[in-house]
């Protein structure tokens, strides 16, 4: 997919329509890396074509796989799948793919990689990834420039997270679905895309129970089958089309919400006045009543409020009159988009990791820069909102983990067009430039 230029938006329209969510980012990643554990096909059905994904399957072909895609299924044939080294080109660009040496801890006894690249929104360090291997047995060599592991055997042990990390017990995971005996990890994330994997890995033929609030149990296996699965609806992407309409005021319908994955955000989108009901399996939310600010909200690890929507849901405080106040807790740097939203006129001070929110300016369009994924969609939420027209910049970022976030706002009423190449979407409306 290119790379967009800029995404140019005039604001001012209450959002209406209904939309169906695409397949879920931080769903898909690691079961593209489990896939290299059965030496075969496996099928990723209703897979995000997103920046990140492609990213995942340039990995993998690579170590030798061969993909294909038909629509959105994507094909991942990991038959001949052996080389065991991962270029700093594609691990700069995706911090996620550390998780790819468990897999080949299982697979091929070894893996060596790129360090994993920097993260705009604050630090990601590897240290809980090294310790896990290590307990399972592996060596692991890392500086500056690369990290290898290595390992003729992993053998079962007893972890517990020193705090809850989703990539480090996806990692765990993948290598301790090889490795002999019982493997006990505690204090596990429990995001939804940790359950999906270990779903999809006892499809393949793991053997992994969850016994406990945050306990999984593997008992190691010498070969998986083929996984063939559903990606489910990214919730991230659905409490951004709901900021969306929040922001603008209007009434949208979600096609097929990740029901039981939202209660956090749905609790503060009513807080903020926005009303929603479940219908035959949809999602109706009226947002033309919100109006009201929401103070000492913070981010939190799954069940909590999501660090993925903290800055979406700041675009929408804006707009909102009165004192709203955000800690972030998880990442350091998340507040990049202040000064952005500033440039708009809106009204935000930040104190260490709380921002408060002066909500209710009015919001005007601007020239913006998008530095990172959820930032980047948050202010095409605040230009939505504006007077005037906005354009942003950078919009890269924003294609890691949208699939299509200005079709999909078009075809809810929104004025935004993506200059690339000579397409742009207006509308619900799809031109063609001459």
């Amino acid at each position: 997919m290119n790379g967009l230029e800029e995404i140019r938006v005039r604001g001012g329209t209450p959002l209406c329509g209904s939309i169906t969510i695409q397949g879920s980012k931080n769903a898909a990643l690691p079961v593209m890396a489990a896939s290299l554990l059965h030496r075969g096909v496996s099928v990723l059905r209703k897979c995000p074509r997103i920046t990140d994904v492609f990213c995942m399957e340039e990995i993998l072909k690579s170590l030798g796989a061969k993909t294909w895609w038909e629509q959105n299924d994507l094909y991942l044939d990991c038959e001949d799948a052996d080389k065991t080294e991962i270029s700093s080109v594609y691990t700069g660009k995706m911090r996620s793919s550390v998780i790819l040496l468990g897999a080949m801890l299982g697979r091929n006894k070894e893996g060596i990689m790129g360090y994993p690249g920097g993260c705009v929104i604050g630090k990601r360090p590897v240290d809980l990834h090294v310790c896990v291997l290590q307990s399972l047995g592996a060596e692991v060599t890392e500086n500056d420039s690369f990290i290898k592991a290595s390992c003729s055997k992993m053998k079962g042990c007893r972890f517990v997270f020193p705090k809850k990390s989703v990539g480090a017990t996806e990692q765990a995971l993948l290598a301790a679905v090889f490795a002999e005996g019982r493997t006990i990890l505690e204090n596990c994330a429990v995001e939804p895309e940790i359950l999906m994997l270990c779903r999809y890995l006892n499809e393949m033929g793991a053997s992994i129970e969850k016994t406990g609030e945050s306990r999984l149990e593997i008992t190691g296996m010498t070969e998986l089958n083929g996984g063939d699965m559903a990606i489910p609806p990214d919730r991230i992407v659905a409490g951004t089309y709901l900021c969306a309409a929040a922001a603008t005021r209007g009434k949208i319908i979600i096609e097929n919400p990740p029901e039981g994955e939202m209660e956090a955000f749905l609790e503060v989108y009513r807080k903020m006045g926005g009303q929603y009901e479940w219908n035959s399996g949809k999602l109706v939310a009226n947002a033309t009543k919100v109006a009201y600010p929401v103070t000492d909200l913070e981010t939190e690890a799954y069940p909590g409020f999501p660090t993925d929507l903290q800055s979406p849901l700041m675009a929408v405080l804006a707009t909102i009159p009165g004192n709203s106040s955000l800690r972030e807790n998880i990442f350091e740097d998340r507040f990049r988009i202040v000064e952005e939203l500033k440039n708009m006129g809106a009204d935000i001070q930040v104190q260490g990791r709380t921002a408060r929110i002066n909500g209710g300016n009015r919001l005007h369009g601007a020239e913006l820069s998008a530095a990172e994924l959820r930032g980047g969609a948050a202010l095409i939420i605040a230009a939505l909102a504006a007077e005037g027209e906005s354009v942003i910049k950078g919009c890269s970022f924003i294609h890691r983990g949208y699939e299509n976030i200005c079709r999909d706002l078009a075809v809810l009423g929104g004025q935004i067009r993506e200059n690339t190449g000579n397409i742009f979407y207006e509308n619900i409306q799809l031109q063609e430039k001459n």
